[in-house]
Order: C-alpha cells, then sequence, then structure tokens
C-alpha cells in the first residue's frame, strides 16, 4: 500500500509544483501585516517619509522629521506607498507591504518563465521560481517596506529580456535598448543612480560576449545601444530633479550625503577596511550563500559545480555568473559592504541552482534539511517554554503545521527519490512556522487594548527607540497618541523614566514588575530585535528566554511627576 501510494505521487509531479507553489504564495502573504516579520529597521524610515508626505498633499518634495533622512532614496518607493495607502488614508502595514509580495511574486514569475525556457520544461521553471522563494533573503526583504522588492523586479529584468529573446534582443538597435533604459530608469528611480555602474557593465559584457569577443563589431553596432540604454535610464531618474521643488537639497542629502558617503570608511582606513571587519570583502564573498539561508549548503555546492564546469557551461549559465561577478565586484569597491547588495542577483542564483539541480551532490540537500530541523527546534522549544508561561498563546495549528513539516523532512533525509523535490518545500515551512511563532506577538498578546488606546488619544507618549524611526511602529499600536521616541539603549529604569516623562513605555522581563507608583495603563509581549553586548554574552550563557522575550508596560507617571520635560529631545 506504501508503495503503491508512493509512486502514485511521484507521478503526479505537476501537482506537487503547483501544491508548491501555492504554498509559497501563502506564506509570502501570511502574517504580512504583523510588526515582527522578519524585516530590515529601514521599514520604519521609509514609512516615515512615506506618511509625512503624504500628509503634506504632495508628491514632491518629500518630507521628513528625521535628521539627515528626507530625499534618503528617490521618490519612487515613496509614491508607491501613498498610492497603495490612499494617501496614508489606509495606514497599516498590509497597505504598505503587499505591493512588494506582488513584485517578489512577479519576480519569481520571470524565474519560472525563464527556468522553463533554458531548462526546455516546467519542473525546472518550478523549482527555480520555489528556490528564489524558499531563499531567506527573499523572505526578510522581499515582503517589507523596502525598496529591494521593486529594485530586484526592475534590474533583473532587462537581463530576462536579453536571454529569453536572445537573438532578436541583442539584434535590436533602437526598440529594445530604449525598452532597457526605461525599465532601468525605474530600477535607478527606487534605489540610486549607482545601481547603473553594475547594469551597465554586465550589460557591456553580455554584448561583447555576445559578439564572441569581437571588439570592432561591438564598437561599431553595440556601444550605440549601450549608450541608449544609460541615457534613458538617467533620463528616467533625472526626472526627480526636475520635479522637485529643491533639487538642491536633492543633490546634497541623495548624491553627496547618501551615496557618495559609502565611500567614506568613517574613520578607519579604507584597506584595512576592505580587508578585515564586517564589512570587508571577505563577508560580501559570502554573501550568496547567506542570502540563500536554509539553501546556503545547495549554493555553496553550486559554486563548485560551477568551476568543476566551467568549459562545459551553456551560454545561458556562463552569462548568469556574469551578472553575479559583476555585482560582487562593484559593490566590494564601497566602503559599506553587505550581503544586501548582492540581493538583485539572487533570481540568476535560483535560476542557476536549478539548471544544475540534479547535479548538486544529495548532502548539501541533508545539510539543508538539518539546517531546518536545528530551526524548526528552536522555534519548537520557545514555542513550548512560552506556552508554559503563558497556555493559550500557541493553538493546535502551530504544533500540527510543525509535526507535518518534520515528517515531510523525515521522508526527504531517508527517501532519497524525495530529497531534492522536498528541501525547498520544507524551506518554505519553515519559513511558515517562523511566521507562526511570531504571530502571537502581533495578535492580542502584542498589542494594547482599545483601553489603552483611548487612555493616550491625543495625548504625548515616549516610547523606546533602538533604531531610526523605529517608534513609526507604535503609531499602528497607538493610532491616536502622539508618538515620541526616547533612546533605550543602554535600557533605562522605569523609575527614572517616570521622572522625566508623564506618559511613557518601558520594556521588562517577563517576569518584572514596574514601578509601583505608576498608574499602568496597558501591556503586551514583545521582542527584543537589539541587544548589547552585555545581553548577547548573557543569551549566550543560557538566559534566551530572559533576554529574547519582555513583557511591555504603558504607563502613567504619578500626578505632577515628568511634566515638565514634554519639550526634551527625543530619538532621531
Amino acid at each position: 500500500m506504501l508503495r503503491d501510494t508512493m509512486r502514485h505521487l511521484a507521478e503526479s509531479r505537476p501537482l506537487q509544483y503547483l501544491a508548491a507553489l501555492a504554498l509559497a504564495v501563502f506564506v509570502y502573504f501570511y502574517a504580512l501585516d504583523g510588526l515582527h516579520i522578519p524585516r530590515n529597521g529601514d521599514e520604519n524610515v521609509y514609512a516615515h517619509i512615506t506618511r509625512l508626505t503624504a500628509l503634506s498633499g504632495d508628491w514632491l518634495p518629500l518630507q521628513s522629521e528625521l535628521d539627515h533622512m528626507r530625499n534618503t532614496k528617490p521618490p519612487m518607493l515613496f509614491w508607491q506607498g501613498i498610492a497603495s495607502t490612499g494617501w496614508a488614508t489606509e495606514w497599516d502595514r498590509w497597505h504598505l507591504r503587499y505591493p512588494s509580495v506582488i513584485y517578489t511574486l512577479l519576480t519569481a514569475w520571470l524565474v519560472f518563465l525563464l527556468g522553463r525556457k533554458l531548462g526546455g520544461e516546467c519542473a525546472v521553471g518550478a523549482t527555480a521560481a520555489l528556490v528564489f522563494l524558499a531563499f531567506f533573503s527573499t523572505y526578510r526583504f522581499g515582503r517589507p517596506y523596502l525598496v529591494n522588492p521593486a529594485e530586484t523586479f526592475w534590474l533583473f529584468l532587462p537581463f530576462f529580456t536579453l536571454l529569453y529573446w536572445r537573438e532578436r534582443a541583442f539584434d535590436s538597435r533602437f526598440a529594445m535598448p530604449l525598452l532597457l533604459g526605461v525599465i532601468t530608469g525605474i530600477g535607478l528611480l527606487y534605489k540610486s543612480f549607482a545601481l547603473l555602474a553594475p547594469v551597465g557593465l554586465a550589460l557591456s559584457w553580455w554584448y561583447l560576449y555576445q559578439r564572441r569577443y569581437r571588439l570592432r563589431p561591438f564598437l561599431l553596432h553595440d556601444v550605440s545601444k549601450l549608450v541608449i540604454v544609460g541615457s534613458v535610464a538617467l533620463a528616467v531618474l533625472a526626472l526627480w530633479f526636475v520635479l522637485d521643488p529643491d533639487p538642491q537639497a536633492v543633490w546634497q542629502e541623495f548624491v553627496v550625503g547618501e551615496n557618495a558617503g559609502k565611500f567614506d570608511p568613517h574613520g578607519g582606513s579604507y584597506w584595512m577596511k576592505l580587508l578585515w571587519g564586517g564589512s570587508s570583502v571577505w563577508v560580501l564573498l559570502l554573501g550568496y550563500p547567506l542570502n540563500a539561508g536554509l539553501l546556503a549548503f545547495p549554493v555553496m555546492a553550486l559554486f563548485v559545480i560551477a568551476w568543476q564546469r566551467r568549459y562545459r557551461m551553456n551560454d545561458e549559465e556562463r552569462m548568469l555568473w556574469m551578472w553575479m561577478i559583476v555585482l560582487f565586484v562593484i559593490f566590494a569597491v564601497p566602503s559599506q559592504r553587505s550581503a544586501r547588495y548582492l540581493l538583485d542577483a539572487m533570481p540568476g542564483v535560483a535560476l542557476l541552482l536549478a539548471l544544475n539541480w540534479q547535479r548538486i551532490p544529495r548532502a548539501a540537500f541533508i545539510a539543508s534539511l538539518l539546517a531546518c530541523v536545528a530551526a524548526l527546534a528552536l522555534f519548537g522549544w520557545l514555542a513550548y517554554n512560552l506556552q508554559l508561561q503563558m497556555p493559550a498563546l500557541y493553538d493546535e495549528t502551530f504544533w500540527l503545521v510543525l509535526g507535518g513539516t518534520l515528517l515531510l523532512l523525515v521522508l526527504a533525509v531517508f527517501q532519497p527519490r524525495w530529497t531534492r523535490g522536498l528541501t525547498h518545500v520544507v524551506a518554505l515551512l519553515t519559513l511558515l512556522l517562523l511566521a507562526m511563532f511570531l504571530r502571537p506577538f502581533d495578535g492580542a498578546a502584542g498589542r494594547y487594548d482599545a483601553a489603552a488606546q483611548q487612555a493616550t488619544q491625543d495625548k504625548d507618549v515616549w516610547v523606546p527607540c533602538d533604531f531610526r524611526a523605529s517608534w513609526e511602529d507604535y503609531r499602528f499600536l497607538l493610532p491616536a497618541a502622539r508618538i515620541h521616541g526616547y533612546h533605550a539603549q543602554p535600557p533605562i529604569p522605569a523609575e527614572e523614566l517616570q521622572a522625566r516623562y508623564p506618559l511613557f513605555a518601558v520594556q521588562l522581563p517577563l517576569q518584572d514588575k514596574p514601578c509601583a507608583d505608576c498608574v499602568v495603563l496597558g501591556s503586551r509581549l514583545e521582542i527584543r530585535g537589539r541587544h548589547n553586548d552585555a545581553e548577547i554574552k548573557a543569551m549566550l550563557g543560557g538566559e534566551v528566554m530572559q533576554q529574547l522575550f519582555v513583557r511591555e508596560w504603558l504607563l502613567r507617571a504619578p500626578a505632577g511627576v515628568g511634566e515638565e520635560i514634554q519639550n526634551v529631545e527625543g530619538c532621531r
């Protein structure tokens, strides 16, 4: 019976791929409105600029109350947020974020189409799309309100176009270069003119490779196409300078401050920072497997296989590797180096993985599955310990999904025929379980109730701030309050806060109680995302629960206390 069932499942591969892709779409939309999804701190900065710009009633100039944080990015992302929230009339995380998910799914669709064409069957395309969506970097940066989802789509689209319509696209003298210029320009309008460097260099390399490195026909026929692409892309970006009422501020804040500042070693030696530390070239070298997350081991195996097959690759594989190499080289030059800068190449990495799926050793997939085991064990252990303190925190669904994922994982580990077909599915389910573990912190346990919101209506409330504009989160928790931030690192005792602020929030260990003479307006469960050195050492020493989870108390200071410091400068 079991053997017949296994054979039936093996014969229904199209349905398996459809189910897996449907699971991926569900994973990306699940808990999209949460305050605790994997994200980057810049999301709050962008939300702040979007909200104030929308409230101004004009598309430009961009508005901000943050010091040196106004024209931090071109306006396309902020216009996207203004449109998706209806000029901030539907101000919630869902409306800010759903365009990001749409962009990410569109990129996955491009990956599917190209994988199907290059691999010759739908299974290759579906594998490529699933792998791309199973990358942790795609999940972390492809859902929040960040520039990365749109940037990845618009910068991958020119290379998709050239590979999908190979000969016609490369031979086109004007129409295709014009189209590529517009596409690239939209990408620049989301992020920066600096992206023209890797795009231009990679396109030049592709056109030269298409000519089999014959310089004369490249100079005669292709250089003019590249000039069109670059000129049109810069012209699209230049619309910002033309339309903005204060182009001088755009130049100083964006061009000089945001972009030229990337080359500033910030007090150290450029060469020392290149070769040593958290922004070194070696850290960037690990960027591709780090971006893959749970699929890091197949990606590392892919690099080995690529070297072994360097003389036997087809043109499409070589060209994808060119794009990856160019991005690495370009982003190794600035003083600030991060795996995040390599995200635009991850659709190509997913394609290369799918095209070499059967060549990757099974051991690499087993290593990824064991990494999933470690992640699932951590989620289960943390959930179990939280459940002991708050019995109603997790329902049966969490434990059923955890158990089902572990069963699939065991099948993938002990049945070789299922290893490759289930690894990316298990990785997606692990991402889903991460979201399910975090979900209670976005529900009633992680939010202030209606009474707390009513008590803070039209009042100044001071909240902890550990990153630029992190207090923007509280506009969703206490929507009618006037929110201000105070620096939360190092932690400030509640007794000291009550002497400063009449109405404030403070985060304390789960078992601690707030100051006895304060009035408690509400409380909620919170996860601490940033820790100082002492707290990290404590976590490594076993105090994970004590340092990772806190209870945040919304407090009113005793009458007459704290009222004289309403105008103290807060967190900016």
